[in-house]
């Protein structure tokens, strides 16, 4: 992935931050989930700075080595937010087009909620509004079913050990997609499996799923926003999908991609960057 590389200390924390495009284009954060890296945009980047936009793809807590905390509450959402405006502040990015996906739309959400002043629009991929989800888990079996991986990744230990046992199989078959070919390349699976494999490193990506408490409030996004899911996608429905649009009061546009899986920025950088361009050229 072509770019710069830096560390950047917030803190006691150094993340390492993929930066790529004109130094002086708006900037765009992109914020990757599990079990990637800021790799994982690695289609989209170049797209991005080809329209003059300065890309910013942290390694997320927990990923870069040097912001690893071992404490499951430091990967709260109230804190991800938190780190993430930190993060922002160490760039000397006073405000940014975020887009997220999977856990990184989480984060995104979030951001766009509690600290809508750093958050010029914003793009979420994938996984909607926490409180969409939250509805459809709570009221869609399908949802629950879709969701049911979740309650090995609260087994502390037990999730590890099914993970990375026999080579990572069930990691590296998760990021495949199996029959479902998910885009992403053999070596960014195996940089995602090398990534994951450091002592603690496994841990600290699942830490974000036993941190997880349904008594956090996200409140309703004013931001400008786009949400980007596909029907391919095993781990999120349409159920929730669909009612991500009563989580936004501010301008809203909902992209469904048929025939993608989960992994949209690899297998469909396309329609995605169009979409993000689409909303910032609206902003």
């Amino acid at each position: 992935m072509p770019g710069e590389l830096l560390r950047v200390d917030v803190g006691d924390l150094t993340f390492d931050v993929r930066a790529d495009g004109p130094e002086d284009g708006r900037p765009v954060l992109l914020l990757h989930g599990f079990p990637e890296t800021s790799a994982s945009w690695a289609s989209v980047t170049p797209l991005l700075t080809q329209a003059g936009l300065r890309t910013y793809a942290p390694d997320q807590l927990g990923y870069s080595p040097g912001a690893r905390p071992a404490e499951v509450a430091a990967y709260s959402a109230q804190n991800l937010a938190q780190v993430t405006v930190d993060l922002m502040t160490a760039l000397e990015i006073p405000v940014a087009d975020v887009v997220g996906h999977d856990w990184g739309a989480n984060v995104a959400w979030t951001l766009a909620a509690w600290h809508s002043d750093r958050v010029r629009s914003l793009t979420a991929v994938s996984v909607p509004h926490p409180a969409a989800y939250t509805v459809a888990y709570r009221t869609d079996p399908e949802q629950r079913e879709r969701s049911g991986y979740i309650r090995l990744f609260w087994q502390a230990g037990k999730a590890e050990e099914a993970l990375l046992e026999d080579d990572a199989r069930r990691l590296r078959r998760m990021l495949s997609g199996g029959e479902h070919a998910s885009g992403i390349p053999a070596e960014a699976i195996d940089e995602y499996v090398a990534v994951l494999s450091a002592p603690g490193a496994l841990t600290a990506a699942l830490n974000w799923y036993r941190a997880m408490s349904s008594d956090v409030r996200v409140d309703r996004i004013e931001v400008p926003t786009t949400y980007v899911w596909s029907d391919g996608d095993a781990a999120i429905g349409r159920t929730a999908a669909e009612a991500c649009a009563n989580y936004v009061t501010g301008d809203y546009r909902f992209v469904e991609l048929p025939g993608v899986t989960h992994w949209i920025p690899e297998q469909a950088p396309e329609p995605l960057v169009s979409a993000i361009l689409d909303r910032i050229a609206s902003t």
